[in-house]
């Protein structure tokens, strides 16, 4: 939402108490911006630190979580809850390294903690979960093109654990080639230049959903 100059002229003559409430009322609708000055004004931790702390948690959750396999749709259920925390993180700490290098750890080792599971469900049954992999994987690829070429570099490793799981698992291969994405492409130096472009197009066709 766009606010008029003599919108914003009004605000900023409003006394300083009033201002003060008036964000507080604000902050409690808000909770991304809670925790975006939250991180600003009050956390003493570095976007490092914070960042190596969520990647604690999501292999708390892998490890806690995954002990029991009920179906794809659950593990789906239990990407998305550790998802919502990397978004959390994200969105306060704005830590553009940090998105793809946590959804990585998160994949890798989910895909590695259920695959004896995932290998024996048909390819209905595991359709979900697998477009969702997917997808996510087609999220990574273009974060990890905007960053710095010297950044890119840091995920060459991280994409090679992944694919080494991914091929232990038939019918997530199957939905590799059915949504479009191509293998190759996780290498840093293989991912296109129009990924942004290839991921919108699938997106339109019906894929990646």
């Amino acid at each position: 939402m766009k606010f008029d100059q003599d919108f914003k002229d009004v605000i900023a003559r409003l006394p300083s108490k009033e201002k003060d409430k008036l964000l507080l009322r604000l902050l409690k609708k808000d909770i991304s911006l809670v925790n975006q000055l939250y991180f600003q004004l009050v956390e003493t931790r570095s976007v490092e630190e914070l960042r190596t702390n969520i990647e604690h948690e999501i292999l708390l959750v892998v490890q806690e979580r995954f002990d029991y396999f009920h179906s794809p749709g659950v593990l789906m259920m239990y990407l998305r809850d550790m998802s919502g925390m990397i978004n959390q993180h994200v969105s306060a700490t704005k830590d553009k390294y940090g998105d793809p290098y946590l959804n990585l750890i998160m994949l890798t080792k989910s895909l590695d903690k259920n695959r004896v599971h995932l290998i024996v469900c048909s390819k209905n049954e595991a359709f979900k979960f697998n477009t969702y992999v997917v997808a996510r994987i087609f999220k990574i690829l273009t974060q990890v093109k905007g960053l710095h070429e010297d950044l890119q570099f840091d995920f060459q490793e991280l994409f090679e654990n992944l694919v080494n799981e991914m091929i232990k698992i038939p019918t997530l291969m199957d939905a590799t080639i059915y949504h479009g994405l191509d293998m190759n492409w996780l290498n840093y130096r293989e991912i296109p230049d129009t990924i942004v472009a290839i991921q919108k197009d699938l997106r339109q066709r019906g894929y990646l959903k």
